[in-house]
């Protein structure tokens, strides 16, 4: 049962967005871009605002909701997000409500009536619920003041997740020509961008774009050897703290999960193959308990709302740089520093391309998923700072960040010319029929009877490249892929095909430059996880422990999420400033008014007992 939520304060005439924010949300000040959006929907403006995961977008929409005279719809995708956002208000004295289908129909009854009597300013629904003749007829009586789309990117067919039911929502505006539309999304290039300002607001409205750069998060991509190994050493100095491993399949989700709590680890899985009640266990318990490593599909993470995430692990090839920016965009939401590790290869290519030739029977939707799969390709071989490179691809850019593994640990580029050419006259001599595995068995002089029966032993390249390891060969033919020498064709069962670029090095003298890839030692890593400073002192760390505990107690009691009692970046100003009555603790970001008169008492107990 979500919480009831007391009257919200009284505000006069002349209340502010600040004073919203300080009274009602118990914030001092204004995250960067938060204002001029608020200041846009208070003036009824429409506007698209693309923000960077956990910059505070929801902040945006629910302060002109509050200051606002008639109702707020928000449209999410997500049942669970629904509830949480729902939490997270009442938690702050804004009663709000929430219709979905995961409710019995006298719940949704009940939430309704709390938005017709006027106690709930804001609505919370998904599209499926909202477009519905009935429900449209119904939000219409309430006259509602403003549309809050969220997760807008999937309104978009140029987006790499659309969903046909949000298009359905390019009607609001034409249904209700006199409401403001906001819509919100941190995964949006140009051409997405424009397309849903086109399908909300026809183009009339403003677009403000707050950057995609997330600077607390340490990204690193490395090349698939032991996965098991490579995940172990990714976790050894993470054990306390919870994370996402991303997984391709259920199998693998299942098996990573069994093998990290044979490891110790309290792992739990997630995908759509479980029932819906086990999902939401496992989520739940992720939201509330520390320490969790949730082992999951894509079909895990849109919504949640998790502060401290401290990393996100890809043992898999993402299927875009939207989808992997998003992914990792889950982790570090608190500001704090967090890491993220991608593991790919050469099957997770395979994979993902007949994934993209298997999604029906549009060729320009695949022409464009291909596109963004090599996007992620490049990104993964690229040798300059993979920051710049993230950000480029929306359109953004940086200077060498120096929290990326090719800042830390400059990968060294070497003249591939010879060894590329090699390569490339083996497919050719094979006739650009075959495989990476069949590729390398030939050039290695490996013995086998697919390659003697073919004759491949008679080949000029056959056993020219035996003096590099087949991980080598594994290496280079991904970067050449990656570097658009080499393409696989799906309908010949994925073999390597030469390119225009091949044939440039091949006849032309073009060079071929490919980096040298190790794997940092553990010295190295022990020193790059030093490099990020303790924000807390072990008198301060062992307090923080303490008032997690307490949270975690007061959110179990109120079937909550942990974050909505308080995000890690209260507790841990609280355990660093240790206040000593309630008005010092009213003075900590994110105690408001509510959640002052509603856990004050236990905090500063709390906080007495540990000093």
């Amino acid at each position: 049962m979500l919480t009831e939520s007391r009257p919200l304060p009284d505000l006069d005439a002349a209340a502010t967005p600040i004073g919203v924010l300080r009274d009602i949300f118990g914030y001092a000040a204004f995250r960067a871009g938060q204002e001029e959006i608020i200041d846009l929907l208070v003036e009824r403006t429409s506007t698209l605002a693309v923000m960077p995961t956990g910059a505070g977008k929801s902040l945006c929409y629910q302060i002109p909701a509050v200051l606002g005279e008639r109702p707020t719809i928000v449209v999410s995708p997500l049942l669970a997000l629904i509830d949480d956002q729902v939490a997270g208000l009442r938690a702050n004295g804004v009663e709000a409500a929430g219709i979905h289908s995961g409710h019995s129909r006298d719940k949704n009854i009940e939430e309704w009536r709390k938005v017709t009597s006027g106690r709930a300013k804001l609505l919370y629904m998904s599209p499926e619920r909202l477009m519905t003749p009935r429900m449209l007829s119904a939000i219409g009586r309430l006259e509602p003041g403003l549309f809050v789309v969220d997760e807008a990117h999937c309104i978009s067919k140029w987006g790499p997740s659309f969903r046909p039911e949000y298009e359905q929502l390019s009607r609001l505006g034409e249904l209700f020509p006199g409401a403001t539309i906001a819509a919100f999304t941190a995964t949006a290039d140009n051409a997405t961008r424009i397309d849903i300002a086109q399908k909300l607001f026809r183009g009339e409205g403003r677009t403000i774009v707050h950057g995609f750069d997330r600077p607390n998060l340490t990204l690193a991509v490395a090349p698939k050897a032991d996965w098991k190994k490579q995940l172990l050493a990714f976790l050894e100095d993470k054990r306390g703290h919870s994370g996402i491993v991303y997984c391709l399949s259920r199998r693998l989700t299942e098996e990573v999960a069994a093998f990290l709590k044979a490891e110790g680890m309290k792992a739990i899985a997630y995908h759509a193959g479980q029932p819906s009640e086990e999902r939401k266990a496992n989520q739940d318990r992720f939201m509330s308990e520390d320490a969790v490593v949730m082992t999951a599909t894509i079909a895990f993470g849109m919504g949640i709302d998790k502060p401290d995430i401290r990393y996100v692990c890809h043992l898999n090839l993402p299927g875009s740089m939207e989808a992997y920016y998003q992914e990792i965009g889950r982790a570090g939401r608190d500001g704090m520093p967090a890491e993220t590790l991608m593991l790919y290869g050469l099957d997770d290519i395979r994979m993902r391309r007949q994934f993209i030739e298997n999604d029906g029977e549009d060729d320009m939707h695949k022409l464009r998923e291909h596109k963004r799969l090599d996007a992620l390709l490049a990104y993964c071989e690229v040798a300059s700072c993979r920051r710049d490179a993230l950000l480029t691809y929306f359109d953004d850019s940086c200077e060498p960040c120096g929290n990326c593994d090719n800042c830390i640990d400059p990968p060294k580029m070497l003249d591939g010319t010879e060894l590329a050419r090699l390569l490339f006259a083996a497919i050719q001599e094979t006739g650009q029929a075959f495989g990476a595995a069949h590729v390398i068995d030939v050039i290695r002089g490996s013995e086998n009877q697919k390659i003697t029966e073919r004759r491949h032993d008679t080949l000029s390249t056959y056993g020219a490249g035996k003096a590099q390891p087949k991980s080598f060969w594994q290496s280079f033919i991904r970067q050449a892929l990656a570097g658009g020498f080499l393409s696989v064709n799906l309908q010949k069962y994925g073999c390597l095909e030469l390119t225009k670029r091949a044939q440039g090095v091949m006849t032309r003298g073009h060079p071929f430059q490919y980096r040298h890839v190790s794997m940092p030692t553990k010295a190295e890593k022990s020193a790059r996880s030093r490099a990020v400073p303790d924000s807390l002192s072990e008198r301060d760390g062992e307090l923080l422990g303490a008032l997690k505990s307490l949270r975690l107690d007061l959110a179990r009691e109120r079937n909550v999420p942990a974050y909505v009692v308080f995000p890690d970046a209260t507790l841990i100003e609280m355990a660093r400033a240790r206040p000593a009555s309630l008005d010092e603790l009213s003075g900590i970001n994110g105690v408001g008014p509510k959640k002052l008169g509603e856990y004050g008492e236990k905090f500063i107990e709390a906080i007495a007992e540990g000093a």
